[in-house]
């Protein structure tokens, strides 16, 4: 009897817990509802299991549809993990290597031999946008497509805007080149191979490459992308803003772009790269590395994948995405097995992804800091350099004031000891006190060896 009281109280404490968690998540995201910084689909897990899963607002406006758990979002950016993983398995059936320079692939562009596959991926290859390439060129008939980029590189030859491994470079164009490889190497499309490699195995049902305006059909449960238009004072459809609007001429290009999914197709691909199904435990380590620069430069990112390591959230893979009126993002706390996945078709001004907000909700602080010493430090620091900081202690939390519109939250580790939050390496701050007052503050990056003081003045 006893143990059944016990297990029974712990269940009821785990309800307890997890409706608080609801009830925060459901207090934000209808906030942002509320003040028109969000319209989208949200799922959130712990290992596998779904704890929140809600759908705001709609998946057409002008027909008052709305939005559900089974809308289809365009990806953006967060495509790249997949156009990573593509060029991952074909690497495992050894029809590439991660070290093949692209023009074994694509010959017209032997001027760039010393770029390879692997620099492609984490971004150090150096090549520049294609977009603003494109944007130089007169004729925008039509639709561009992955070739129109090679042969508008072949045409103009542009230089490399740095050597390859020598920085790091977000680039649409490595990952526009990548679909072009994959199809180059499996002999098929980049929608087929991905389909056929990625999707259907993982039973991602709802998931395929998409192109509405270059390649119209109909897809079940498929959204509308919106952005604000000042000219027409409203949410808008690229194609009722503009029918020469640049997103519909780029429209044929995938890669860095054009997969779409749903919410609960990414938590099945999230939770199938915890196991072997289609990659083993060498190609995660690969494919969840930091990759350095030559001189040892950190990049932060993978293949595909944003990579950070954090003291409070242990190993993190993210990745964001915006384009045509989609803004995604999906973070993997992968120590945690948490998941957040947020897919949103209307960008305005006001559009933000709450992921820190999220974070601080889902995750108990590992240390409750003073609220009387967090007060004792709020006050106006002068940096070694002459500049102003000011601290401030808002709501229970410790800001650094960076500008007259943003501040950046200080979380407690130790009683003197805070990490900024959001920063890549890591920054802490650390507070010294000389006659029991807070007199300077002990700014370092460990991983970048720096280190500066300011002395508290008021």
């Amino acid at each position: 009897m006893v143990k059944l009281i016990t297990i029974s109280a712990i269940f009821f404490l785990q309800v307890a817990v997890a409706q608080t968690k609801t009830e925060k998540l459901d207090s934000l995201f209808q906030s942002a509802v509320n003040d028109g910084s969000f319209n989208g689909n949200v799922l959130i897990a712990e290992k596998g299991k779904v704890i929140y899963q809600k759908s705001f607002g709609y998946s057409d406006i002008k027909a008052k549809e709305k939005l559900t758990g089974k809308s289809v979002f365009e990806l953006a950016s967060v495509s790249k993990q997949f156009t990573a993983m593509g060029i991952v398995l074909l690497q495992k059936q050894g029809k590439l290597s991660y070290d093949d320079p692209i023009s074994k692939f694509l010959p017209e562009l032997s001027m760039y031999n010393d770029i390879t596959i692997k620099n492609l991926l984490v971004h150090t290859g150096g090549l520049p946008d294609y977009m603003e390439l494109m944007s130089q060129e007169e004729n925008h008939d039509g639709f561009a497509t992955n070739q129109t980029i090679i042969d508008l590189f072949v045409k103009k030859k542009p230089p490399v805007v740095f050597k390859p491994g020598e920085k790091h470079e977000y680039s649409n164009t490595g990952y526009a080149l990548l679909a072009s490889i994959i199809e180059k190497a499996s002999g098929k499309s980049y929608g087929d191979y991905l389909a056929e490699n990625i999707f259907k195995p993982l039973k991602m049902n709802d998931t395929r490459v998409y192109r509405r305006w270059f390649k119209p059909e109909k897809v079940k449960d498929v959204t509308k992308g919106y952005i604000y238009s000042d000219s027409l004072k409203r949410l808008a459809t690229p194609d009722e803003i503009s029918k020469d609007y640049f997103t519909i001429y780029l429209d044929g290009i995938v890669g860095d772009g054009m997969v779409n999914s749903t919410t609960t197709d990414l938590l099945l691909w999230d939770q199938a790269l915890y196991t072997d199904k289609l990659v083993n435990k060498q190609d995660k380590e690969l494919i969840f590395s930091s990759y350095p620069t030559q001189s040892g430069k950190a990049t932060n990112y993978g293949f595909g994948w944003k990579v950070s390591t954090s003291s409070l959230y242990g190993k993190i893979a993210s990745h964001s995405g915006g384009w045509s009126g989609y803004v995604t993002y999906i973070a993997r706390y992968l120590d945690r097995n948490c998941t957040i996945i947020i897919l949103q078709n209307a960008m305005n001004q006001n559009t933000k992804i709450p992921q820190a907000e999220i974070r601080n909700i889902l995750f108990e602080p590992i240390y409750k800091a003073d609220k009387k010493k967090m007060e004792e430090i709020v006050g106006i620091y002068k940096t070694e350099k002459g500049n102003e900081r000011e601290l401030l202690f808002e709501k229970g939390k410790l800001y650094t004031k960076l500008n007259a519109e943003q501040k950046l939250e200080l979380i407690p580790i130790s009683e003197n000891k805070f990490l900024a939050d959001g920063y890549q390496p890591e920054v802490f701050y650390e507070f010294v006190a000389e006659n029991n007052k807070i007199s300077k503050y002990i700014v370092t990056q460990p991983e970048l060896s720096v280190r500066s003081e300011a002395v508290k003045i008021k």
